[in-house]
């Protein structure tokens, strides 16, 4: 009896996406407006895609300075809550996703930690906070995520905006 099996699986590393890649989510995924209700709306989704992968993350919606939505699922902690408000600075103050800011610092052969010389406990250049870009105005505020590895971070936030205007 022969035994004849294929080649050993072997460990495919998740494929970084490139600058322009991220550059172009970011020109694509752009509000007609971003409501109090949009807000619900999104975040909800995001709520649901964590649940169903049970993904322990916290969610937040900011615009204009004025948290609009936050939920904290199980297995998330108050570390997450901090990391939420470091990446989310990096959005308001870059005016791009907080893991666009990092790769084009990492592009550079450098940190954002070394190339900003922001503090780090403030400003978090790590997936997962994604700018609600409004056409017409510009940057309004941000959708964030943690709790995964940073890429997994940004990909929920960027799954839930596309599916979200998707359906407009």
């Amino acid at each position: 009896m022969t035994h004849t099996s294929g080649p050993t699986p072997k460990f495919q590393p998740e494929i970084t996406p490139s600058l322009e890649e991220l550059e172009a989510q970011e020109r694509r995924l752009v509000f007609p407006r971003f409501t109090h209700e949009d807000a619900w709306a999104l975040g909800s989704l995001l709520v649901e895609l964590a649940r169903e992968r049970q993904a322990p993350v916290a969610v937040d919606i900011h615009r204009a300075g004025q948290q609009l939505f936050h939920a904290a699922l199980a297995g998330s902690t108050p570390d997450n809550d901090a990391w939420i408000a470091r990446k989310r600075r990096v959005v308001e103050r870059y005016g791009a996703s907080s893991y666009l800011v990092g790769a084009r610092s990492r592009a550079k052969g450098t940190t954002f930690e070394e190339s900003s010389r922001l503090d780090p406990d403030v400003y978090a250049a790590h997936g997962g906070s994604f700018p609600i870009t409004v056409e017409g105005v510009g940057v309004v505020g941000a959708v964030t995520v943690s709790g995964l590895p940073q890429l997994a971070d940004h990909r929920m936030v960027v799954e839930a905006v596309e599916s979200f205007l998707a359906k407009r």
